[in-house]
């Protein structure tokens, strides 16, 4: 990922807004799941999910800490975690608002 905790934490919000983009389509244009498939989908989104976003929140700050610079890899790690928060904290604040219903 990029070498800026502002990009990643960006980009882990797009990803998100993608997968509940893809998902609420999908919902909204098919009938109700039935059997096995639904929760195999679920599972295999949120698997996908969690690897997609250990990357993005993780990738930079490993390769820090391997190249010895374990302060860095841990003030990187942290920034992108809270500029993630933020992106959070300014989602839920718009919805709470009634800004978009």
């Amino acid at each position: 990922m990029s070498r800026n905790p502002l990009i990643n934490a960006g980009a882990a919000g797009l990803y998100i807004v993608f997968i509940a983009s893809v998902m609420f389509n999908i919902i909204e244009r098919s009938a109700p799941a039935k059997g096995v498939l639904a929760p195999i989908a679920v599972i295999s989104i949120f698997t996908l999910s969690a690897a997609v976003m250990g990357y993005i929140f993780l990738s930079q700050p490993l390769q820090l800490y391997l190249d010895g610079k374990k302060k860095d890899a841990l003030r990187f790690f942290l920034h992108t975690v809270l500029a993630f928060a933020g992106i959070t904290l300014l989602i839920l604040l718009t919805i709470l608002s009634g800004f978009i219903s």
